[in-house]
């Protein structure tokens, strides 16, 4: 697995004075992990957003403090909610030696046969996958072949995914990944104007009106 790696430095800003080191193109972020103290810490905002977006969630990142080297996984990314420019992330350091829970994201391989051969519409269950393993084994996602889905109704299910090599599947077995669905068919109303006969609700709601009048 290729592990990639950003340079931090730690920082002694915090509060609002964070904006000025935004302004000055840096980063704040923070590294957590179970064995560490955590480390408040300012990272190249340009280099971080570059990189993090071609990584997955199960992407292992070394982050270099000051030559303080810890291996981590991304666990929130804060966005401003107009720029949609990072703001903030979130690194938790983890062991080498140590299995480890996380996500991986599930990845569509191939074509289900159902919707060429019967218009189906694949629904997605889930786009992720609970797995535990060691970090040197964790994959950057798992892939799912979508050729056994053949005809509407046809479902994969997470019991049928074949996780790599030492990696076990946490989520229920259960919980269904991929679904064929039958095409939506829209009614077609013809509309028919009516005309109505004497003595119908109309004329008596206008009687009724002119009554009201009078009154």
């Amino acid at each position: 697995m290729e592990i990639t790696v950003l340079k931090a430095q730690r920082r002694d800003v915090t509060g609002k004075q964070v904006r000025a080191l935004r302004r000055a193109g840096l980063l704040p972020a923070v590294v957590y992990g179970r064995h560490i103290e955590p480390l408040v810490i300012s990272m190249d905002a340009r280099e971080v957003g570059r990189i993090l977006p071609t990584l997955s969630r199960s992407s292992l990142i070394v982050v270099d403090v000051d030559g303080e080297k810890h291996t981590t996984l991304v666990r929130e990314r804060q966005r401003h909610p107009v720029s949609g420019h990072l703001v903030h992330v979130d690194f938790n350091a983890i062991s080498m030696t140590e299995v480890l829970r996380t996500t991986v994201a599930l990845v569509q391989r191939g074509e289900a046969p159902a919707i060429k051969n019967y218009d189906g519409i694949l629904v997605s269950g889930r786009e992720n996958v609970e797995v535990e393993c060691f970090p040197t084994d964790l994959p950057e996602n798992i892939e799912i072949e979508l050729g056994s889905l053949e005809k509407i109704g046809d479902a994969i299910y997470v019991r049928d995914i074949v996780p790599p090599t030492r990696v076990t599947i946490l989520t229920d077995q259960n919980e269904m990944v991929m679904l064929i669905t039958a095409p939506t068919v829209e009614a077609v109303v013809e509309e028919v104007e009516v005309e109505p006969a004497a003595g119908e609700p109309e004329i008596i709601e206008k009687g009724k009106k002119e009554e009201e009048e009078e009154a």
